[in-house]
């Protein structure tokens, strides 16, 4: 039994530990999380097929003849209203209904892909974007992928690039930036759990501030 009413967005910094938070907030309020799960619905539903959909997962627009290439792919799986589009946008777009539609289902945790861009009409909405302390980010993607410093690094600036750049191609917001969340959170300095209680409280402060408003 689900312990909130309210659909929980969550985007991060690579290294942040924004999924593991995601979990930890799940798991205690009782819902469900979407991450690549949000890809896997959005295949299913557009018929377009799942393997284009983890090639363009929050990754940026890509050249006009690429996408060109990539629908010659396409078009046998495609349904009828994204035929003309070009491929990237006809995965966003399929992936956009699929996070609607599992906002509609009830409450819920979506990590990443413009799912609060998606849901900005939703009032039972709280976004928030978790960062952290790039040194912190280096150490902690260093030991889970078993990589150096230096390419820890590398792997993290360049994967906070795709998502910045996705972010802000497909949304009208700017990626990490404070105004285009309700909260942001700093994982480094309040640790992963303490994270997650901020989350829950963060939830039980804005149902109970709508109640009132009721």
């Amino acid at each position: 039994m689900a312990k909130t009413s309210t659909i929980i967005t969550i985007g991060r910094q690579f290294g942040s530990a924004g999924r593991e938070i995601g979990y930890r907030v799940a798991d205690e309020l009782g819902i469900k999380l979407y991450d690549k799960e949000m890809l896997n619905r959005a295949a299913k539903e557009s018929g377009i097929c799942k393997e284009l959909f983890e090639t363009h997962d929050e990754k940026p627009t890509n050249s006009f003849l690429y996408s060109l290439v990539m629908d010659t792919y396409s078009l046998g799986y495609s349904s009828g209203s994204y035929t003309d589009m070009p491929i990237n946008h006809k995965v966003f777009l399929a992936q956009f209904d699929a996070i609607k539609k599992i906002a509609d289902e009830g409450p819920c945790i979506l990590v990443g892909r413009c799912a609060d861009y998606a849901l900005e009409d939703y009032n039972n909405v709280l976004s928030v974007f978790i960062h952290a302390d790039l040194d912190v980010r280096i150490r902690r993607i260093a030991r889970i992928y078993d990589l150096t410093d230096a390419k820890a690094k590398d792997l993290i600036l360049k994967t906070d690039k795709k998502r910045a750049s996705y972010y802000n191609y497909y949304s009208n917001k700017k990626w990490a930036s404070a105004e285009s969340y309700h909260m942001c959170l700093d994982s480094s300095i309040l640790g992963i759990e303490g994270t997650a209680e901020a989350i829950i409280k963060l939830v039980e402060l804005k149902e109970r501030d709508t109640d009132k408003k009721l």
